[in-house]
């Protein structure tokens, strides 16, 4: 199978242990590169590498994605002697929802994933396979660990930051407060303050709330003029699934603050390795100003109270991560 060919179309399809190409050197004399598109074999060979430190090593984070969108598996694993020594997990995007000549291939589980990492037994398999992968192929989110043990053998470039918690010292959220410039803390405090006063009521772990995130989602950016992925029914289902397969690897939560009947903001948390996840919002800012950074302050202590060491805010600014959390590096490679 050529690079850039299309693994979906049925005449072409990869049988399970199909050798992509020789390379003509004395490395491939001894290996092989194979494409394994079959779901399960896939699920065990990511089982085998992942470390599962975070929650996108997770199967079961990946397959949410992968039950939504179906697009077909490009595990990229190298072999010796019947051993798998490195793995590439990618799928081929080919039915975008807001681009659709957008045809490409990344990560399994789509470029949503963060903190991503490349699986091998040894680090200088990684440019092989790298060399190997087709075209056009796009890996963002790259973690920043996996970036230094390659440094100097792949061209990565920089990707925008995630920003991260670090939860150790704090009591409370107070703590934290008071690690942040005068005027920023004061207005945590006045934006809590705001929401208190309303007298709101906290609901914990009614996951149908998951339908009302996603309409304040869908009406806040909708005021603001911008498009959401919640307008793909694939990432609605993807979430349901993620709410559905908690307790394998991760377990979920959610948070919703009600104020005189009204829905005023519900956040959808993961959970893992000591990690709490910010992973899903929805805020009605219109009629309840400050109900993010309430929210943000109630899920600092509800992290602590639970033992967390961190929590992650996940990539993307969105205008005001910056304002109150550490930026913590990713990368990218792209091969056209």
């Amino acid at each position: 199978m050529g690079q850039g060919q299309d693994p979906s179309d049925k005449n072409k399809k990869l049988k399970l242990e199909e050798p992509l190409k020789e390379l003509g050197s004395l490395f491939i004399l001894k290996h092989k590169v194979v494409v394994v598109s079959d779901i399960k074999e896939c699920e065990k060979l990511w089982k085998e590498f992942s470390p599962n430190l975070t929650l996108f090593d997770t199967w079961e984070f990946r397959l949410a994605f992968y039950e939504a969108y179906k697009y077909n598996p490009y595990f990229l694993v190298l072999k010796k002697n019947g051993e798998n020594l490195a793995l590439l997990p990618l799928w081929y995007e080919d039915n975008n929802f807001y681009d659709k000549n957008l045809k490409r291939y990344t990560w399994f589980g789509s470029d949503w994933q963060e903190e991503n990492k490349f699986f091998a037994k040894n680090i200088d398999y990684v440019p092989i396979l790298l060399s190997l992968a087709p075209t056009p192929l796009y890996l963002n989110a790259i973690s920043q660990k996996t970036v230094e043990k390659l440094k100097g053998k792949v061209d990565f470039k920089e990707d925008e930051p995630k920003y991260v918690l670090n939860l150790k010292g704090f009591k409370n959220h107070e703590g934290y407060l008071m690690t942040l410039k005068k005027n920023t803390r004061r207005n945590l405090r006045k934006d809590k303050n705001r929401i208190l006063r309303q007298n709101p009521e906290v609901i914990i772990d009614n996951f149908s709330d998951l339908d009302v995130l996603i309409n304040l989602a869908k009406k806040r950016f909708g005021e603001r003029g911008e498009s959401v992925d919640w307008d793909d029914p694939r990432r609605v289902e993807t979430f349901k699934n993620v709410i559905k397969f908690s307790g394998t690897s991760y377990r979920v939560k959610m948070i919703k603050v009600k104020i005189d009947g009204k829905d005023a903001g519900v956040d959808l948390v993961c959970i893992l390795n000591k990690t709490y996840y910010a992973v899903k919002c929805g805020y009605n800012i219109s009629e309840f100003s400050g109900i993010g950074n309430f929210l943000n302050l109630y899920e600092i202590d509800d992290a602590i109270k639970l033992g967390m060491e961190k929590i992650d805010f996940l990539q993307n600014n969105y205008q005001w991560k910056n304002k109150y959390f550490p930026p913590v590096s990713l990368y990218k490679f792209e091969k056209n």
